[in-house]
């Protein structure tokens, strides 16, 4: 039988939304206050859900520990308090919540201790949230 199980963290991030293919007309229609050249910020909640079998000796699917781990290094490090701009991983994609969601299944995906990574969401505000089951 496979059991699932999610942990919610929280990082503070800025970034300004902005295409170099798109002219200024096109990048403030397309992202209107969010293409504002000094940035703003977002208080995003990630939540992480793995699944897999129950192990028999710990009775878990994984270890929270081991996956509070993995988030610090792979994730929260990264990008809590940081422009995203400025992360190699948006040198060339727009920093979008979409964008970021990807970056930050692609940095787990294969860094969990156990369990299989399920998805990724992350919920930009009480009203935007973005999911990822895979990072293609």
């Amino acid at each position: 039988m496979r059991a699932y199980f999610g942990r919610r963290y929280k990082l503070s991030a800025s970034h300004r939304l902005h295409a170099e293919a798109l002219s200024v007309e096109e990048n403030q229609a397309a992202y209107g206050k969010c293409n504002n050249p000094h940035g703003h910020g977002h208080n995003y909640v990630l939540e992480v859900l793995t699944g897999g079998p129950v192990d028999e000796a710990t009775g878990m699917v994984i270890n929270l520990t081991a996956l509070d781990e993995v988030m610090r290094t792979k994730v929260m490090e990264r990008f809590d308090h940081a422009n995203l701009n400025l992360d190699p991983l948006f040198v060339n994609r727009v920093p979008t919540t979409e964008n970021l969601c990807r970056a930050v299944f692609g940095l787990l995906k294969d860094e969990l201790p156990a369990g299989e990574l399920e998805w990724v969401r992350v919920e930009e505000t009480e009203n935007n949230f973005f999911q990822c089951n895979s990072a293609e």
